[in-house]
């Protein structure tokens, strides 16, 4: 038998600090633009699902706020520009919506809604992904603007929001 989705999930944004997003375009439904996405198996936290999905969605290495919360300090690699890797912020943002009706059969007979925790990671500039073929079939780096009218999903939309809100108040202090 078939083990069925967790209807809860991450969202992690990926930015540079000149606030370049990098958006992923979904196989299907064609069109459809998000940040890197991913649902939490049994016994996964948020942190390590994140970690996770940054690696099998773009190939990109990342920490979690406490190296020991994923992996053991010795499997660590480095980062995509050198160094340490860079690591995730952890948000108190979560929202609930809505599964399209096209992806309700990965889940439990009657499950329609899910639980999306919200995760930024800042990367020091654009680089190169790799994809995952079987989910994504293109990936953009754009500016914060461009990306907020990008994607598909309004909670995605919400957290570039937030991003370019908090920036802001950074700004003005």
């Amino acid at each position: 038998m078939a083990e069925f989705k967790r209807p809860e999930s991450v969202l992690v944004v990926v930015y540079t600090p000149r606030l370049e997003c990098l958006l992923l375009e979904r196989v299907s439904p064609h069109g459809f633009w998000q940040s890197v996405t991913g649902t939490l198996r049994r016994g996964e936290t948020r942190v390590a699902v994140a970690v996770r999905e940054m690696r099998e969605e773009t190939g990109l290495v990342c920490a979690a706020p406490e190296p020991d919360a994923v992996a053991p300090k010795s499997s660590r690699r480095e980062g995509t520009h050198g160094g340490p890797p860079p690591v995730l912020t952890e948000t108190d943002v979560a929202n609930r919506f809505t599964i399209l009706p096209e992806w309700r059969h990965r889940y439990a007979p009657g499950v329609t809604e899910n639980l999306e925790h919200l995760l930024y990671l800042e990367l020091p500039g654009t680089c190169r992904v790799t994809l995952n073929e079987k989910e994504h079939v293109g990936y953009r780096w754009m500016g914060l603007e461009e990306a907020i009218r990008k994607v598909t999903s309004w909670t995605n939309r919400a957290a570039l929001e937030r991003l370019r809100d908090s920036i802001g108040r950074r700004d003005r202090s």
